[in-house]
C-alpha cells in the first residue's frame, strides 16, 4: 500500500544521532486556566496537579497554552525513544506495555535498506506506516484489529491501542505545531471522563524546539481540534502468539542499488531539494542502524568494536549532511566528499553487520565478513609477526609485538591485498593507520569501497 502522508519535506535542524543514550519520560503539571486546554501528566499520576506547580509558556497556538518542555523529574528509561522515528516510537510504546521490557527493540532486528522511488522523485528509505505496521505484526507480537481512515476525529475509537497517523502541522504538543506538515504518530486513549489521553514517544531535536516523550491530556473538544483530520487509524491489541523470534536478518539491496541510490542524489539538479532530502535519509538511515545495533547488544551477535566505530561513523555523516545542506542554502560550494562517504557506508554496512554482498570479489571471501574481517587481519598479522591471534584482537599494538618493522607491516599489507582481493588507497598507508587491527580493518573497508566523487563535485 502506497504511505499516507509524505514526510519527504521534514526537516532535522541538529541531527540527535547517539549511541544509546538514555530516554526520557518527562512529567509535566497541570494548569488549571479554564483555556489551557492541553494538559500533560505522568502516566503514573492520573490526577490534575495544583496550579502552583506550573510551567507554562504562552504560544501563538490558537486558544492552547502548552506547557513547557522541561521535565520535572526523569524515572528510569524504559526505551532508548531516540532510536525510533516518528512512525515506529509508539508502536515500541505499546510492545512493551503489552509484552515487557525490551520488547521494542525487536524493531532493529531486521536492517533494511531498500530505497524506493518518494514524491520528488528522489529514492528514499523512509518507510510508510502500513511497513512499520507489518513489522509490528511479525516481530513485536502486536495484532492489527482494524485499519481505516476517517474524515473525522469524531471516529477516532479512543481505546487502548488506538494508534493515530495525522498531520503533525496540527498538534500542539510537538514542535511541528503550525510550522511543518508531515505524517506523525500517536496513540490516543480515553480516560474516563470525557478527556482524551495522547501518548507519544517521539524525541528529536528540530528547528523550532525539542520533541520529547510524553503523556498529555485533552479535552475532547480540543482533541478534536488538534486532529481534524487523521490519515490513519490502527485499532491494535497483543497477538496471542507474541513477539516473533528474536533473530538479527539483513535486508539489504545490493551494490547495485547503493550506487543507482547515490547517483539520483548526486545527479539531482536542484542541489537543496537533494541536500535537503539526504539530511532526512542519513538521519533515517544512522537510527536504524543504532537500534539494529541495539538489538544485536541484546539478542546477539554482540557488536563489537568495528561496529561501534561504524555506528560513530554514521553519526558524523549525519551531522555532515545538515553543515553541507547549510552551505548550499547560504550559496556556497558543497562539500565533495559528502556522498562518496555515504557510498562507503552503505557498501560497508553488510560488511560489519556480517553479511556480505550479493556478488563481487567480496561475496567469494567469507573471510571478510562482519567480525570475520577482524579475525582475518589478526590472522594474516600474527602469522606474519609469529605471535597469538587472541591478544592483538583484545586490542595489543602490532607495534608491542617483538618482531614488529617496517617490513613486517609491508608483508601484512601485501598478505591482506592478496587474500581479500583488493587494494589499499595509497593515502592510507601511514603508520598511524598500521599499529592495530581495529586501524587496518577501517582502512580495509575504506579502500573496498572507495568511489571516486562525481565530476559535479570534483569541479565545484
Amino acid at each position: 500500500m502506497a504511505a499516507i502522508l509524505t514526510r519527504s519535506d521534514s526537516f532535522i535542524a541538529e541531527p540527535e544521532i547517539n549511541s544509546m543514550r538514555d530516554g526520557t519520560m518527562a512529567r509535566y503539571k497541570a494548569s488549571s486556566s479554564s483555556d489551557a486546554g492541553l494538559r500533560r501528566r505522568d502516566p503514573d499520576d492520573p490526577l490534575p496537579q495544583p496550579a502552583e506547580d506550573l510551567a507554562v509558556r504562552p504560544l501563538d497556538r490558537g486558544h492552547l497554552e502548552v506547557p513547557r518542555r522541561t521535565p520535572l523529574r526523569t524515572p528510569p528509561p524504559a526505551i532508548p525513544y531516540e532510536l525510533f522515528d516518528c512512525l515506529q516510537v509508539n508502536l515500541a510504546v505499546l510492545a512493551d506495555r503489552w509484552h515487557g521490557a525490551g520488547t521494542h527493540l525487536r524493531l532493529g532486528a531486521t536492517l533494511h535498506f531498500g530505497p524506493e522511488i518518494g514524491a520528488n522523485g528522489l529514492p528514499t528509505v523512509e518507510r510508510t506506516v502500513e511497513q512499520h505496521l507489518a513489522d509490528a505484526q511479525s516481530a513485536l507480537g502486536i495484532a492489527v484489529r482494524a485499519l481505516h481512515r476517517t474524515p473525522a476525529t469524531a471516529d477516532i475509537p479512543s481505546t487502548e491501542g488506538c494508534y493515530v497517523v495525522s498531520d503533525a502541522y496540527h498538534l500542539p504538543w510537538v514542535p511541528y505545531f503550525r510550522q511543518r506538515h508531515m505524517a506523525h504518530s500517536f496513540l490516543a486513549e480515553a480516560d474516563g471522563t470525557g478527556d482524551v489521553n495522547v501518548v507519544d514517544g517521539y524525541h528529536n531535536e528540530t528547528p523550532w524546539g525539542s520533541a520529547r516523550p510524553g503523556l498529555w491530556t485533552l479535552p475532547a473538544q480540543d482533541f478534536i481540534a488538534a486532529v481534524p483530520s487523521p490519515a490513519l487509524i490502527a485499532e491494535l491489541a497483543p497477538a496471542a502468539e507474541g513477539p516473533g523470534p528474536a533473530a538479527a536478518a539483513l535486508d539489504l539491496a545490493g551494490p547495485e542499488a547503493i550506487d543507482a541510490y547515490i547517483d539520483a542524489y548526486a545527479q539531482y539538479p536542484d542541489r537543496n531539494t537533494a541536500l535537503s532530502q539526504l539530511t532526512l535519509e542519513t538521519w533515517f538511515l544512522a537510527r536504524s542502524r543504532k537500534l539494529h545495533a541495539a538489538f544485536r547488544a541484546e539478542f546477539g551477535p554482540s557488536p563489537d568494536s568495528a561496529v561501534d566505530a561504524h555506528l560513530r561513523a554514521w553519526g558524523s555523516l549525519t551531522e555532515q549532511t545538515y553543515l553541507a545542506v547549510r552551505r548550499v542554502e547560504r550559496g556556497r560550494t558543497e562539500p565533495p566528499a559528502l556522498l562518496p562517504r555515504l557510498r562507503e557506508q552503505l557498501h560497508a554496512d553488510s560488511v560489519v553487520f556480517g553479511n556480505a554482498p550479493a556478488a563481487g570479489d567480496i561475496a567469494e571471501s567469507p573471510s571478510a565478513v562482519g567480525a570475520g574481517l577482524r579475525g582475518t587481519v589478526a590472522g594474516v598479522a600474527a602469522a606474519v609477526l609469529g605471535t597469538e591471534v587472541e591478544p592483538l584482537l583484545n586490542g595489543q599494538f602490532l607495534s608491542d609485538v617483538p618482531r614488529f618493522s617496517s617490513f613486517r607491516i609491508v608483508e601484512i599489507v601485501e598478505r591482506l591485498e592478496e587474500e581479500l582481493h583488493f587494494e589499499f588507497d595509497a593515502e592510507d598507508l601511514v603508520p598511524e593507520n598500521l599499529h592495530d587491527i581495529d586501524a587496518i580493518c577501517a582502512i580495509v573497508r575504506r579502500s573496498l569501497y572507495a568511489e571516486p566523487a562525481p565530476a559535479h563535485l570534483e569541479e565545484a
